[in-house]
């Protein structure tokens, strides 16, 4: 793509003003368990009798690991090994992440890596592969499937985040049951899963996980959930036959712990970096209000979204960009389709894989949004900028907001500073950080 930094574009945008803006700071309820907790938290849960006294000597037990940046990850699947091999079991870790990492089990072994997931790390060998053995046919009538490796397994222990999924709701969204269907589904039953539209989902993966439920040896579930704050907030045991009762009381408990932009209503959001680390859409619509389908709504109403960076992390994984009005080049040059595409392929969902307005700069990037807002007053303009969707208790609000803010109309948010230009250096990337 011809983007040239001083082209027509750039002469285009150039005049457009950017307002003064100041730091904010957001607060939420912040029940939390520190890192150093965890593995006693881990502990406590798998040393009650009903779930230590599954796992018995010489047992092969499979550990699911997945692909989303869960807070904490490396050191809760390193207390679940450490707690199976205190049982006198033999532990091993099966990446449970449908078709991400590029649909290869080299990919995934990648993406596990990138968590501190390792063989030295955990102390138990990783078992990477997009085989699946066949388990039947769900009540709805979709091929059900789960990873060779854990389905050879003596038992089998889910371990993965439960929250508020970005693309659907139902009773059951991001949790157990979608770990088991689609995590360890593969890229096969990852496309089973999906095949029916995002409409249909949420039937699709209840009743697809009865199927492994019945089919497959899961011991127990142990998800995690997170606070406002990104940090872990609770870590319950799950027994297979209470998975179907106890997933949807314990995702109520997790929306009720999701962050959000206070204000509501924007007329530019400014987000500094994307990436699968911080959701599978490279943002969380959950907050920005960027869905992909429309089977899933909240966040706050925005008329225009730009994105300025993609995350080292996310290893050229750019899926989500297609949900901003416009992205930098930097992004575009980062891009590698190999690692999105499948996503999309296999989600049946291509919304977010689409290339929107690219731009030479993170300043233009800027410009380009305010410039094609409707129905707005230019020296009223309302922008605000975020680090990324998962860590939003620091942002950026534009001076319209200032006002209001310091006569406290937003309960939970407070001005740090007062409004001041944003600095870009000469190439047009911002300068002014987010957090201060």
């Amino acid at each position: 793509m011809n983007v040239i930094n001083g082209g027509t574009v750039s002469g285009l945008l150039k005049d457009i003003a950017i307002p003064r803006m100041f730091h904010a700071r957001q607060q939420f309820p912040r029940e939390v368990i520190k890192p150093e907790d965890i593995p006693a938290a881990v502990r406590k849960e798998l040393e009650k009798p009903c779930f230590s006294s599954l796992i018995k000597p010489d047992m092969r037990i499979a550990i699911t690991a997945g692909s989303r940046g869960i807070r904490n990850v490396d050191i809760i699947t390193r207390a679940i090994v450490d707690f199976v091999k205190s049982r006198g079991a033999r532990p091993f870790i099966v990446p449970a992440m449908g078709s991400h990492g590029g649909a290869t089990a080299e990919g995934q072994l990648e993406v596990l890596a990138s968590y501190h997931i390792t063989p030295e790390t955990m102390g138990c060998p990783i078992r990477s592969s997009m085989d699946v053995a066949e388990l039947g046919y769900s009540e709805r009538g979709r091929r059900v499937v789960l990873d060779r490796n854990a389905y050879e397994a003596d038992g089998i222990i889910i371990s993965c985040r439960l929250k508020p999924h970005n693309a659907f709701r139902g009773s059951y969204e991001s949790g157990p049951c979608k770990m088991m269907t689609v995590g360890l589904g593969k890229q096969v039953g990852a496309s089973a899963v999906h095949s029916d539209g995002m409409d249909v989902i949420a039937q699709n993966i209840p009743s697809m996980a009865k199927v492994v439920l019945e089919k497959a040896n899961i011991l127990f579930a142990i998800p995690c959930i997170e606070n406002a704050y990104d940090e872990t907030c609770k870590i319950e045991a799950i027994l297979a036959k209470d998975i179907l009762s106890r997933e949807p009381e314990l995702l109520k408990y997790a929306f009720s712990n999701m962050p959000k932009l206070i204000v509501g209503e924007t007329d530019v959001l400014v987000v500094d970096e994307i990436g699968k680390n911080y959701s599978g859409t490279g943002v969380d619509p959950n907050i920005t209000g960027t869905f992909s389908t429309p089977y899933a709504t909240g966040g706050i109403k925005v008329q225009r979204t730009c994105f300025l960076n993609l995350s080292e992390a996310s290893h050229g994984n750019a899926l989500g960009c297609g949900l901003a009005s416009a992205i930098t080049k930097k992004i575009f040059d980062e891009m590698d389709v190999e690692k999105m595409y499948p996503n999309c392929i296999t989600s049946t969902v291509l919304a977010s894989a689409r290339i929107p307005c690219v731009v030479a700069t993170d300043k233009e990037a800027i410009q380009i949004c305010i410039r094609t807002c409707n129905k707005i007053e230019p020296e009223r303009i309302r922008i605000v900028r975020i680090s990324n969707s998962l860590h939003i208790d620091a942002i950026l609000l534009s001076e319209a907001y200032y006002a209001d803010v310091k006569a406290g109309r937003y309960e939970g948010l407070e001005a740090v500073d007062e409004p001041r230009e944003l600095e870009f250096d000469e190439a047009g990337n911002v300068l002014t950080p987010v957090r201060i």
